[in-house]
């Protein structure tokens, strides 16, 4: 059994990055973020909601309106972002074979954690604390200088102001 995270993972990892691109204050609407990404645009709504749930976007409505992040893109881990779409469950779940069929092991020696659950246990806790190190910020200061602009301008049509200077 190979454990893939849905493509859903995915998309609100790209959307939360561009919307760190995006200056303070300013907004994307899920029309914009689907059309910047071709992708569909009421599933993605569900899933930006789950952000809104989670406390890493906030959503506002009217004409001006879309999503944004909540707090600073530095305070925003990724854990955080695949959590809200993905839960917090591990991929792995010993249903312990071991016990099981022409060479089960009698209960008594199954009574410790089996070794490969436990390690598997691990690997998740590790993937888990990679995420967590990680922050949009550390993810948007790994951009070429180039790309924040290029975001900004084709998810909103708004190009930064140029200085006169």
């Amino acid at each position: 059994m190979v454990v893939k995270l849905p493509s859903s993972t995915e998309w609100v990892l790209h959307c939360a990055t561009s919307l760190a691109q995006l200056e303070p204050g300013s907004t994307a609407s899920t029309a914009q973020l689907a059309e910047y990404f071709d992708l569909p645009a009421p599933y993605l709504a569900k899933q930006l909601k789950a952000l809104v749930r989670a406390g890493v976007l906030t959503a506002t409505t009217g004409p001006r309106g879309g999503f944004r992040l909540a707090r600073p893109a530095s305070e925003i881990t990724l854990l955080e972002i695949v959590e809200a779409v993905d839960g917090a469950s591990a991929p792995y779940e010993c249903r312990e074979i071991r016990q099981r069929g022409r060479g089960a092991l009698p209960p008594e020696d199954c009574r410790d954690t089996c070794v490969l659950a436990a390690k598997m246990a691990e690997a998740h806790e590790a993937w888990r604390a990679s995420l967590a190190a990680e922050s949009l910020g550390d993810i948007v200061a790994g951009l070429p200088e180039w790309a924040p602009e290029r975001t900004r301008r084709l998810l909103t049509g708004i190009a930064p102001a140029r200085r006169t200077s």
